[in-house]
């Protein structure tokens, strides 16, 4: 039977959106990606998710970004690689700290926004992003996207990985994600989103913007949760892959490439 983990980042809307349209996510995925207070999230958010995530029994990473809380992350930020370093240990210590007041574990660590696309491009910057979290431990998985160099760079450092792809995002032919600017980057129809989760899962592969087959091998696959209608998103994208015949499990169980 084949195996995928469903991921969702978390933490980084408001305390009512938390105690009522996140709960109900965590019923759909098996990872949560918590946002480290950079760009969202506090720390009365992050206990606050991290006890959803203990209640429906949904695994916990953290999700540091840039701190640049106007631009949500998502804007590409020129810093140098200690500056990068240190911030991401900060803020994966910060979630950890909390976690373990609330007798939990970090089982992986998942950049967000432009950090993680320019990761996915530029080595340095993966080399400094998996050189904070070094700082804080290397027995955790570190996430990337499928086919990029940071998974390479990750591997490098001593971590093992999981390759992720997205299912309520459009790719562009050479496996990269198609730029928000466009109005088609978001797949907003629920059943769009589970049938490219689906071809993920049984035929390593999506179709890109132009309309060409990208090859692409992954073992965890993202729902944004800011995307408009994420919980139905989410809602079926879990059932096609259970139709499917396809097992649910946590990033930790679905085989992360181990390092070299």
């Amino acid at each position: 039977m084949k195996r995928v983990d469903l991921n969702c980042d978390m933490g980084e809307v408001t305390a009512a959106v938390i105690g009522g349209a996140q709960e109900e996510l965590l019923r759909y995925v098996t990872s949560a990606n918590v946002a480290c207070g950079a760009h969202a999230g506090d720390a009365a958010m992050m206990q606050a998710t991290i006890e959803q995530c203990l209640r429906h029994g949904v695994a916990i990473g953290a999700h540091p970004g840039y701190e640049d809380r106007a631009n949500f992350g998502r804007i590409e930020l020129k810093l140098s690689r200690e500056e990068i370093a240190a911030s991401v240990h900060q803020q994966v210590r910060a979630l950890a700290e909390i976690a373990a007041r609330c007798g939990a574990q970090i089982s992986h660590v998942k950049p967000h926004g432009a950090l993680y696309n320019q990761a996915a491009r530029e080595r340095e910057l993966a080399q400094a992003i998996a050189e904070g979290v070094a700082r804080w431990r290397t027995e955790v998985v570190l996430v990337g996207l499928a086919g990029s160099a940071m998974l390479e760079e990750f591997r490098a450092a001593g971590f093992s990985v999981a390759a992720e792809v997205f299912a309520d995002r459009r790719y562009e032919s050479d496996g990269s994600l198609r730029s928000r600017q466009f109005p088609d980057a978001l797949l907003k129809n629920p059943e769009e989103a589970a049938a490219q989760a689906v071809q993920i899962v049984e035929q390593y592969s999506v179709i890109a913007a132009d309309g060409s087959t990208v090859p692409l091998h992954a073992q965890t696959i993202c729902i944004h949760g800011d995307t408009p209608g994420a919980t139905q998103i989410a809602a079926a994208v879990h059932r096609a892959l259970r139709a499917a015949g396809v097992a649910l499990k946590p990033i930790a169980q679905t085989g992360p490439t181990r390092p070299v």
